[in-house]
């Protein structure tokens, strides 16, 4: 039997590493987008601990940190900010990411489905020829035999003729 060669198979194999790179790309943005919302939280956490502190202090001493604190209060909220802008940036990132990562499969899959499909109508093919194929040698072999048989008569005639 003939192997089977699909056509379309090197795009089917683009497709397969293009989701594959497609994936990693995912893969490091979501990475990312933790990394950030990690690094978001624990700026958080860190201005609650400290407001927390302020307000278990001694009032006199208070002040002091209190001012202190406000004073960089505004960097703290432009730190916080931009965290926040990273990570809806980020989370559009990977929206995206996600969107592509699902296309490129969609189309991998409609291949793979095609692939089957010429694949079973090969196998198809094949049987079909391999049938005519052996219904020809039978009638061939038939055919022989009756040319034999025949043979084998206008021997036997002859003889019978002649003897």
């Amino acid at each position: 039997m003939k192997r089977f060669a699909w056509r379309l198979q090197r795009v089917l194999d683009i497709k397969a590493k293009e989701e594959q790179i497609k994936r990693a790309e995912l893969l490091g943005i979501t990475e990312r987008l933790a990394q950030t919302r990690a690094g978001l939280a624990m700026q958080k956490r860190l201005l609650i601990n400290i407001i927390e502190g302020l307000a278990e202090e001694r009032p006199g001493k208070r002040l002091a940190r209190q001012e202190l604190f406000l004073k960089s209060s505004a960097t703290n909220d432009e730190l916080i900010e931009k965290l926040e802008s990273k990570v809806r940036q980020l989370e559009t990132q990977q929206k995206e990411k996600i969107a592509e990562v699902l296309k490129v499969r969609r189309f991998k899959e409609g291949l793979e489905k095609l692939r089957v499909e010429a694949k079973a109508q090969f196998i198809k093919e094949q049987e079909k020829l391999e049938q005519k194929e052996a219904d020809e040698m039978t009638a061939i072999g038939f055919a022989r035999k009756i040319i034999q048989q025949s043979r084998a008569e206008i021997s036997s005639a002859e003889i019978s003729r002649n003897g």
